[in-house]
């Protein structure tokens, strides 16, 4: 199947979250980027892009990243003509475990660790061994997913800003303190380890 960008609207499209299924996302820099559906759910995304649906090329990258897309968020995507459901594929031996993500509370340094229901314990949030952990969080498919896809295959500077690791996340808490000294919710704590 060849198609170009942009994707075709299907306007009675709903998101899938079956084990397997493929997606096309119009990355927004006439790029397509593409996501496989794991059996927990998340989506990890090759490290791969095109200018056309070239689906085995895709699944033979290697995993770029791994992260929740809110599922009611697909459809919307779909439906809009930013994401094209390319049919269940065989599913990446990858994609079967899985991975260690990070829980970071609000206002303490402390965060958990957890493997898919198992929580494996607490550290601090400057602990070295869990700076490319990705954090808890669900992502928007039409609004955060293709910043996330283009900062992540570029890997510019400021790739901080759309979040995803450990890293990503105190840098970005760095630049709002910065950023706004006075505002409290900003402010970071006074034990704050800063990112070398």
């Amino acid at each position: 199947m060849n198609t170009y960008l942009p994707l075709p609207p299907s306007p009675k499209a709903r998101g899938d979250l079956k084990p397997g299924v493929l997606y096309g996302i119009d990355g927004g820099d006439s790029y397509l980027y593409y996501g496989q559906v794991a059996p927990n759910k998340h989506i990890g995304f090759f490290r791969f892009r095109s200018r056309e649906v070239l689906v085995q090329n895709a699944l033979a990258a290697p995993l770029m990243s791994r992260f929740i897309v809110n599922n009611p968020s697909i459809g919307t995507a779909l439906r809009a003509g930013k994401w094209i459901n390319l049919g269940r594929q065989g599913l990446r031996p990858e994609l079967l475990e899985e991975p260690v993500m990070v829980q970071w509370p609000a206002g303490t340094l402390t965060v958990t660790l957890w493997k898919g229901r198992d929580i494996l314990g607490n550290t601090v949030v400057h602990d070295p061994e869990i700076q490319d952990l990705e954090i808890i969080a669900a992502y928007h498919a039409t609004d955060h997913v293709s910043p996330r896809l283009r900062a992540d295959f570029c890997e510019t500077a400021d790739a901080w800003a759309v979040g995803g690791s450990i890293r990503r996340e105190r840098l970005k808490r760095q630049d709002m303190a910065a950023r706004f000294p006075h505002q409290p919710w900003h402010q970071l704590p006074t034990d704050w380890v800063a990112v070398q």
